[in-house]
């Protein structure tokens, strides 16, 4: 099923907001999605390998344009922000099927997000042998802020992890305590092992698989196309969203240096990023303040064709506000961003680049959600 909508410069003109630099249509691949969470391309021909947060693997195939469940899944705590959540193919799933996925689970002391590999043959449509790689420790009693987006670059994974909604806005704040990799950034081997060259290694009572920490919630991350860089986006307490390009060992300073407010209280409840506070600072970011927020969800950089003039751009979902961020880069730089999408009224989960067509193809967030492609405007 595929039907297709204009909604370029008619949305600007209604919404107040500028013209884009790139008009496009957009088309309905598949709908009645049920709370959909992450996108992954299979190779040749474009069929999509989704998550569903409920506990199920889902493919569309490109050519009949229908949505199909696959059996096998690991068990999942769907509660609260839990569920399956991210995917992506191994390296060399050409040969082997393999894919990686994330998802939150059941532990001692309460649930934790989880790292795991299996096999997937869309032929039988299921995804089978099934292995847990790692599990993020401590177990905590709490349904928020698994995190859970994940990166696979030159023989490593990179997974970023949530704080667990830990209230404390101290220095004993779990995202600031390096023997837990809750708000974090892990990097391990495809088997799911330690590298021996992780910042933490050798530090007495530090969880070796830390990579980055001082994190509140990342749903967002990538691979910059040029340096190899991950970046990843981040939430924040009622503002303060975060963009960061990930550093070995650096602390990001959650949450003694952010940009937003306590929930409870409206009040900031810590400075904001300041030179020369030990902590790094993030590339762009929202608020202070709760009336200035990105929630993030899903990013991917533009390399297509089928949008030159967003050759480069970093592309960023956004939930509560309903709209893709196209944000200009330049090196470390990041500019405000043109909206698309604004006034549709889509929950935007994910964001990705077709790699044979240039088009955007975005997963949407709900009960009964699309998956939907952006392409050039005809006409």
């Amino acid at each position: 099923m595929k039907t297709t909508a204009t909604l370029t410069a008619a949305i600007a003109l209604m919404t107040g907001a500028p013209v884009l630099a790139q008009s496009y249509d957009v088309e309905t691949l598949a709908e009645g999605l049920d709370q959909p969470w992450a996108m992954t391309f299979l190779p040749d021909g474009g069929d999509i390998l989704m998550t569903a947060k409920g506990g199920t693997f889902l493919l569309y195939d490109a050519g009949s344009g229908e949505v199909s469940a696959l059996d096998g899944a690991p068990d999942v705590s769907t509660a609260g922000q839990g569920g399956l959540l991210d995917v992506a193919l191994a390296p060399d799933f050409a040969d082997n099927n393999v894919i990686y996925m994330t998802w939150a689970g059941s532990v001692t002391g309460g649930t934790t997000t989880h790292l795991g590999r299996g096999t997937l043959d869309t032929e039988a449509g299921t995804v089978t042998e099934i292995e847990t790689l790692f599990q993020v420790s401590p177990g905590i009693d709490s349904t928020a802020h698994y995190g859970s987006r994940i990166v696979i670059h030159d023989g490593h994974i990179y997974m970023g992890t949530g704080d667990r909604a830990f209230k404390d806005f101290g220095p004993d704040h779990i995202a600031q305590d390096l023997s837990s990799e809750n708000g974090s950034v892990i990097r391990l081997r495809l088997d799911g092992t330690v590298p021996d060259d992780n910042p933490f290694v050798d530090t007495q009572g530090a969880a070796p698989a830390i990579w980055s920490y001082g994190h509140r919630n990342i749903q967002a991350m990538t691979l910059h196309p040029d340096t190899s860089e991950i970046w990843l986006a981040e939430h924040g307490e009622a503002g303060g969203d975060e963009i960061n390009i990930v550093a070995r060992g650096e602390n990001f300073g959650w949450p003694l240096a952010a940009y937003g407010v306590d929930y409870r209280t409206g009040e900031q409840f810590a400075p904001t990023h300041q030179d020369a506070d030990g902590f790094a600072a993030p590339a762009y970011h929202w608020g202070p303040g709760r009336d200035d927020h990105f929630p993030p969800s899903g990013m991917t950089f533009y390399d297509g064709d089928a949008f030159p003039d967003w050759q480069g751009h970093l592309l960023v979902g956004n939930l509560f506000q309903q709209y893709i961020g196209v944000f200009p880069v330049d090196g470390a730089q990041v500019s405000d961003p043109e909206r698309v999408l604004d006034g549709a009224g889509y929950r935007i989960r994910d964001v990705a680049v077709g790699p044979e067509d240039g088009y955007i193809y975005v997963l949407t967030d709900g009960e009964d959600a699309p998956l939907l492609r952006l392409v050039p405007a005809q006409g």
